[in-house]
């Protein structure tokens, strides 16, 4: 007991500790300074590792280069003689209140994307702009786009005051122009503090070059920032990274692995895999190495879990609780920032990425298109430039589970890849319906309302001494399938098998009687074959069919329903 109590209690402190860790984005247009504004913060605060500073002055003095702050946190050595950030830093700093975990996310415009990456985790961000060079479209892209992830928190830092001579009237026209421009599109900034980076001046100490201004410092911004509430409140969902299957020593483990976004998971929690619908119990929560013994997964952590029964799931599926599962559709309302060369343009199949589930899908419609940087609205567009933001409706080819944004940051943002390349973000908006597929819709409702026996299958299967399987014969209609058919379920029948022979027609002219002879149902047709055979096959049976010209596309569908039993098709 002893142990187990030492470790839940150096879970939860490792937890608290990475609670108080507040997490801050830089961001800012190309050159308006937001690697010295991070340097200068690790500077002032004494954040540095020992002999930092001391090094990078000695490496500036041997290339006969002028020191600079942002040389403290550029991570690639090219980036010195380029002179611009080209990737998120993660970069940590200390004041007297907290820990922060600075994202530093690059201004040029080749890099947005990645900014997207910088961002998304962010709960501030300090907003940088150069006073001599004024507000860019960068500078209002960015603004947008950080009220679109969600970031609510944000600070306008007006730097390079020094090189306006800290006029107040150039400070001042920053402030009508940008504040205006946030207004708009719904963003209350928490204040716009003048700096010098490079010279120090309101960045850990007042200015007294700027007398005008008797506001806080950065650093005193960023302490009143307020902690976001933590995601260990929100409803659990823990996407499914990997399954990992063990068989030496008779371990017959089947772990679910994967990071718990919000919430938590706990030995004896009735959980739901989505979109699947599949539900069952938590049979232990794994841990590695094997000698640490957890209770529970919370928010932010990863971790495996194995299953009071053996269920078929895949990466993708979003664990849940059964009382609170996510959305499951494949047509979404979205806001999208498109970042490739190519636009985006309706109806050409691109690549969707929403935490570990891809998914191909197209533009249904384009709602509306704008500019980031002017917010001019377009209407009866049919493609997405570059820079674009854009309100569309997104046909995916397969249900996901997913959140809207004012459910769940993490899982209502997604990706977009064009050509094996990120070249676009966005958020869901609104989850839609779609009767094209009604068939998953009605799978996920099956699995997450089906009452289960006390008698598992593994436990038949057990029993009956054999592997619940489905056996197929499909050939034209000259071919024989009948005969064969039955002959097996006799030799099976005589072996001492639980075995059942199964034609087609044996439903159409009953189950299926209310639909027989409209040519527009074969799919359905074929659904409620397929759940006949579901019933049969968890019942532990062999079950033998036959149907005419079953398509590799039918036979796919038929498993989509059943399952993950065994199925062996012979084409005659």
């Amino acid at each position: 007991m002893k142990t187990k109590d030492n470790n839940n209690n150096a879970q939860r402190s490792t937890h608290n500790a990475q609670q108080q860790l507040f997490r801050l984005v830089i961001v800012g247009h190309v050159d308006h300074g937001k690697s010295t504004v991070v340097g200068r913060l690790l500077a002032d605060t004494k954040s540095l590792p020992q002999g930092k500073l001391e090094a990078i002055e000695k490496q500036c003095r041997d290339n006969c280069k002028p020191f600079e702050y942002a040389f403290l946190i550029d991570a690639l050595k090219d980036e010195r003689s380029q002179g611009i950030t080209i990737d998120s830093a993660r970069v940590f700093f200390n004041t007297k209140k907290r820990k922060y975990l600075i994202l530093d996310a690059p201004g040029h415009i080749e890099f947005l994307k990645n900014m997207v990456t910088g961002a998304s985790h962010a709960e501030s961000a300090l907003l940088v702009i150069d006073a001599k060079e004024g507000v860019r479209e960068n500078s209002k892209r960015h603004g947008f786009m950080l009220g679109m992830l969600g970031v609510k928190q944000i600070a306008v830092v007006v730097n390079k005051m020094d090189l306006v001579k800290y006029k107040k009237d150039v400070y001042d026209k920053i402030v009508k122009e940008y504040e205006k421009f946030l207004r708009q599109i719904g963003i209350k900034p928490y204040c716009f503090v003048p700096v010098s980076a490079i010279e120090g001046d309101n960045i850990l100490h007042k200015s007294q070059n700027m007398p005008w201004y008797n506001k806080h410092t950065v650093v005193e911004i960023l302490d009143l920032f307020k902690k976001e509430k933590s995601s260990i409140d929100l409803p659990l969902r823990m996407p499914v990274q990997d399954v990992y299957k063990f068989t030496k020593n008779n371990d017959d483990r089947r772990i679910i692995a994967g990071t718990v976004f919000s919430g938590s998971i706990k030995k004896g929690d009735n959980i739901v895999f989505s979109p699947s619908g599949k539900k069952t119990t938590v049979k232990k929560i794994e841990s590695f190495p094997v000698s640490k013994l957890l209770m529970k997964i919370d928010a932010g952590y990863a971790g495996g879990i194995t299953l009071d029964e053996q269920l078929y799931v895949k990466r993708g599926e979003v664990i849940s609780k059964q009382d609170n599962p996510p959305k499951v559709t494949n047509r979404i309302r979205v806001s999208v920032f498109w970042l490739g060369k190519a636009p985006f343009v309706v109806q050409k199949h691109y690549v969707f990425k929403l935490a570990a589930t891809k998914t191909k899908g197209v533009i249904e419609s384009i709602n509306k298109v704008i500019d980031a940087s002017t917010l001019k609205s377009m209407k009866n567009k049919k493609e997405i430039q570059r820079h674009d933001v854009a309100e569309c409706i997104i046909n995916l080819e397969e249900c996901i589970a997913c959140d809207t944004i004012n459910d769940s940051l993490e899982l209502s943002r997604f990706v977009i890849l064009d050509d094996h390349e990120i070249s676009g973000g966005g958020i869901i908006r609104e989850v839609l319906q779609d009767d094209k597929n009604i068939i998953d819709k009605k799978l996920f409702t099956r699995n997450i309302k089906w009452e289960k026996s006390f008698i598992p299958t593994e436990k038949r299967q057990k029993k009956y001494g054999q592997e619940a399987e489905l056996i197929i014969f499909t050939g034209p209609k000259t071919k024989d399938k009948k005969t064969p058919a039955k002959e097996l379920e006799q030799d099976l029948f005589n072996k001492g098998k639980i075995v059942y022979f199964l034609g087609i027609g044996n439903v159409l002219y009953g189950v299926d009687a209310d639909i027989k002879g409209h040519e527009n149902n074969k799919k359905e047709h074929i659904r409620r074959f397929a759940e006949v055979l579901h019933i049969l096959l968890d019942a532990g049976m062999i079950v033998i069919v036959t149907a005419t010209n079953l398509s590799k596309d039918d036979i796919e569908f038929i498993q989509k329903i059943t399952g993950n039993f065994k199925t062996t098709v012979n084409y005659l």
